[in-house]
């Protein structure tokens, strides 16, 4: 935090030496001396040009629109890649889970703008309706289908609920990660638990036939951290704030446009807050009890 503090007063001085003194009663025409001239736009867990129009030419259509700049796709072959991308200049706005958030934070020290909270966004576990197993500290020695390493909701969040019920993740239980399968692999017994996000269980469930009577569940998480849109820190800090403000004056504009692909259903209802880094700290813990803080170094 203090390195990243020290970079946005290190642009605020530059920005103040190459443009005169920037308020917050700037004319249009001093923003534009620090506004790039286009915005290269990409989301961490959608690839190729194709899907990104699919599921984010609305939006991208919209936020043009909103910040009077014109934006172009910029796809990433994984959800990771956008941090190098940033870093050399290639990308200059990307759209990140919580899990994907903290790396573009910690190798691009990439600024968060502003977030997506969404009403039902829960990690919970469950299990089959007849199983004895009524409580987390109960899964000691079984299986636990997952959705896919490095998931918020499906891998990280759920590792939290089991270390707080006093399971060491290296040897009380077994991970699968099934991605949505794990409802099959749990409903055939297969595994003995499944772990996924509240409101992606019930698409599932329409999905696969399947009823919620079928399962139990044993506990539901804390508010997972929002989704988030991050800026390189090569961007001046008055446009910055520009984004951030016209973004949050426009959200409802902004998430409708969202929701114009099926893929974004999950946002509706959602609201657009300041983003804010301490709300990711719960998944940097998670990696820090996994042996795993050096991959967010």
């Amino acid at each position: 935090m203090k390195r990243r503090k020290l970079i946005w007063y290190s642009l605020l001085f530059t920005v103040g030496c190459a443009s005169g003194i920037n308020t917050a009663n700037d004319t249009p025409d001093q923003l534009a001396i620090t506004a790039p001239k286009k915005l290269r736009f990409a989301v961490t867990d959608v690839t190729g040009l194709e899907d990104l129009q699919r599921d984010f030419g609305a939006f991208r259509t919209a936020l043009a629109e909103v910040l009077g700049i014109p934006i172009e796709f910029f796809p990433v072959d994984n959800p990771t890649a956008a941090a190098p991308a940033l870093l050399s200049g290639q990308v200059d706005i990307v759209f990140a889970g919580p899990s994907e958030y903290l790396v573009l934070n910690a190798r691009a020290k990439a600024i968060p703008v502003v977030a997506i909270k969404r009403i039902n966004y829960h990690s919970i576990i469950l299990v089959r309706a007849n199983s004895p197993i009524k409580s987390v500290s109960q899964l000691k020695g079984k299986t636990i289908a997952m959705r896919s390493i490095g998931s918020t909701s499906g891998h990280l969040s759920p590792m939290k609920l089991l270390i707080d019920a006093g399971l060491d993740p290296n040897t009380d239980f077994k991970i699968v990660m099934l991605n949505d399968k794990g409802i099959v692999a749990l409903k055939k017994g297969e595994v003995d638990a499944w772990a996924v996000a509240s409101d992606r269980y019930q698409n599932i469930l329409a999905r696969e036939g399947l009823s919620e009577q079928d399962f139990s569940i044993i506990v539901t998480g804390p508010l997972l951290p929002s989704d988030v849109f991050v800026v390189s820190n090569q961007m001046a800090a008055d446009f910055v704030e520009t984004v951030r403000s016209r973004m949050m004056a426009n959200q409802d504009k902004l998430i409708q446009s969202l929701l114009v692909a099926s893929a974004n259903q999950k946002y509706q209802g959602g609201q657009l807050v300041t983003a804010e880094d301490s709300e990711y700290n719960m998944i940097r813990e998670v990696y820090q009890k996994l042996g795993q803080g050096n991959f967010l170094q």
